[in-house]
């Protein structure tokens, strides 16, 4: 039986967000969510512009959210996607599903 993913404090990825953002950091991660849809059907069609357009755009917003995580993965993609390299953005999707599940936002001011 599949549980989900394992959510323990060992596995939590905390990312502290000015509190000025609470209000669309949740809209910012489900665009990062579906991101995920559109990165793995374009691997599948071997569309390397449309995942290095989306690794471009997460590099940018990324930082601006408090995200830098998700900056460094956007970068990566980018960059596997200009190589034509399918493991790596393969793997990298891989990372961005990781993340997603294990992070956890708390707002400060």
């Amino acid at each position: 039986m599949t549980t989900g993913p394992d959510r323990s404090a060992d596995n939590i990825i905390t990312v502290y967000v000015d509190q000025g953002l609470e209000e669309i950091i949740p809209g910012f991660l489900e665009n990062r969510r579906r991101d995920v849809q559109i990165l793995e059907a374009a691997l599948e069609e071997r569309n390397l512009v449309q995942i290095q357009i989306i690794g471009h755009r997460m590099r940018g917003d990324g930082g601006g959210y408090g995200f830098d995580a998700i900056s460094m993965m956007g970068a990566a993609l980018e960059q596997a996607a200009a190589r034509e390299d399918l493991s790596a953005i393969r793997r990298h999707i891989a990372e961005l599903i990781d993340f997603l599940a294990r992070v956890t936002v708390v707002y400060q001011r």
